[in-house]
């Protein structure tokens, strides 16, 4: 599937254009579910993304509303595109909120994470080694599953449209042996060649920076080619995360973004001390203070 008719984006457009209408109708949403005889919170979970809804139900929708037939006959189309399966489908078990889906549709994704290497970038031994040790009550099957589709993601990155991506790692992510001294030396090895791409930037936010604007959390800005939809901020937690929407949360994000990244040394100084430390590793240093692998 196209990114850009990546079903989770669609579903959200319909929702907004859905409530856009029903807005402007001056319609309440128990008038409309009373037409069409089903919940509120059903009607309310199709104007938030959260629920697909059929072509008949948004063509009534939309006579309720009183648009015109070519209005109509266009999110009648988007709701068929929102309810076809993304590729992320039957892995659906494993994933706890419409991340992959938005992901798939952004033009751009800004992030910062502090702990771990992003999905986008992890090598398959880093990425298992780290569910691992994150998820010690998932079974082999669904660790699997978690690892397949991290893989699967990253063919955005070199696919004949791809995302352009922008990352900013604190030291401490390259720093962590994450899965034993060689797992981690590969997994340095792939950032080097997978920072070399066009579409990537990467840049590391080195310890002496000291206290930074990141230092609340690790979250990512995905932006969306088409106008309507409106661009997202993702923060991370153990249960899924949180999408924030608002217009005022994401400049705050943009703004937070933008400090670290002019705060981070320049990309080919990044991909330099990446090499030093896949070479003289930190975790290997004599200076350490803690155990060493």
């Amino acid at each position: 599937m196209n990114q850009h008719r990546s079903p989770t984006i669609r579903r959200r457009r319909l929702g907004v254009e859905l409530r856009r209408h029903r807005e402007a109708a001056r319609v309440t949403i128990d008038m409309v579910a009373e037409r069409l005889g089903c919940s509120t919170s059903k009607v309310s979970r199709i104007e938030t993304g959260h629920t697909s809804a059929t072509p008949g139900d948004v063509s009534a929708m939309m006579d309720i509303y009183g648009v015109s037939d070519e209005a109509k006959l266009e999110l009648v189309q988007i709701a068929r595109e929102a309810r076809q399966k993304g590729w992320w489908h039957p892995f659906s078990t494993v994933l706890t909120g419409a991340y992959v889906g938005l992901e798939a549709a952004a033009r751009l994704v800004r992030t910062y994470e502090s702990q771990v290497i992003p999905g986008l970038l992890q090598s398959e031994e880093y990425a298992i080694a780290m569910i691992r040790a994150a998820r010690s009550g998932d079974s082999d099957q669904e660790i699997e599953q978690r690892v397949r589709v991290r893989m699967e993601r990253q063919s955005l990155l070199i696919q004949d449209d791809p995302i352009d991506l922008w990352v900013v790692l604190d030291e401490a992510v390259v720093s962590r042996p994450v899965g034993g001294d060689e797992v981690m030396r590969d997994q340095l090895a792939r950032l080097i060649t997978t920072a070399r791409l066009p579409n990537v930037t990467l840049q590391i936010l080195p310890f002496a920076a000291g206290a930074h604007a990141g230092m609340d959390g690790t979250f990512a800005i995905l932006e969306f080619e088409e106008e309507g939809d409106a661009d997202v901020v993702f923060t991370e937690n153990a249960t899924g995360g949180l999408f924030l929407e608002k217009a005022e949360e994401l400049s705050k994000y943009i703004s937070i973004f933008e400090t670290i990244r002019t705060t981070a040394l320049p990309p080919e100084e990044s991909i330099g001390m990446i090499q030093m430390l896949a070479e003289e590793p930190l975790w290997k240093s004599k200076r350490r203070v803690s155990g060493s692998i």
